[in-house]
């Protein structure tokens, strides 16, 4: 399926998802804001629910640099993409601006979990 490009705006905030396809695995990368960087990475692997064995779950490791808090965009994009897509995910996120206010933190999730939505549609096309 090769590499898939996501961008959503809002109110002046972008992100960008750009999904590289490896075999059945999926490399995901979150950027966004003023400063696109590396703040997190997460693994996501897919398993039977602990509450359900009929329902796939996933266990995702978190490495955050420093300072940075991606990893609260990056576990749950990676617990999601793993979950839905059954396959293992990693998701490398890095989205600063300077001065953000709550609002905007708020909204940088929404069009992260709206690029996710979408990034699931389209692999979901793909492995049928």
């Amino acid at each position: 399926m090769g590499i898939i490009e996501i961008n959503k705006e809002s109110g002046g905030l972008h992100v960008l998802l750009q999904a590289v396809n490896m075999g059945r695995d999926w490399n995901v990368v979150i950027t966004g804001g003023e400063i696109p960087h590396l703040g997190s990475v997460a693994l996501g692997v897919p398993r039977p629910s602990l509450q359900d064995p009929e329902r796939t779950s996933a266990t995702v490791s978190v490495l955050t640099l420093t300072g940075h808090k991606e990893d609260e965009i990056a576990r749950p994009a990676a617990h999601f993409l793993a979950s839905r897509l059954k396959v293992p995910v990693v998701v490398s996120c890095g989205i600063h601006n300077d001065q953000i206010k709550p609002g905007a933190i708020r909204q940088f999730g929404e069009l992260v979990q709206e690029g996710l939505n979408d990034l699931v549609a389209v692999c979901s096309q793909g492995s049928q």
